[in-house]
């Protein structure tokens, strides 16, 4: 019971250089990761209309419509926030590209 959890710290500082190759491949994953999860906001949104509220109770409605909205709207901003990140990897990959050529141009004159 004396025994204290001791975790090995580690001072590795190492820095990661973005490359075009790498932002490429996050540009990939994080595409397929917003398509999937628009393919998902579709299939819940087709999911609920498909199903009415079958309710008398104007409570019961309002939230219903509340929660319907929210699902979906949060399944919607997952997908923006990936394919906004998609769209930002593959601009910078390409932009390292043009730079990694014109450094290369730059030095051998």
């Amino acid at each position: 019971m004396t025994e204290q959890n001791t975790t090995p710290t580690t001072d590795t500082n190492t820095q990661v250089t973005a490359s075009p190759l790498r932002c490429l491949t996050g540009s990939i994953i994080s595409g397929v990761m917003g398509y999937g999860s628009y393919s998902l906001m579709i299939a819940i949104a087709t999911t609920f209309a498909q199903k009415p509220i079958t309710s008398d109770n104007q409570l019961v409605i309002k939230i219903t419509s509340a929660v319907r909205t929210l699902v979906v709207g949060i399944v919607a901003l997952g997908s923006g926030v990936f394919t906004i990140v998609a769209i930002g990897l593959l601009a910078l990959g390409i932009q390292l590209l043009f730079q990694s050529f014109t450094k290369e141009k730059t030095t051998n004159d």
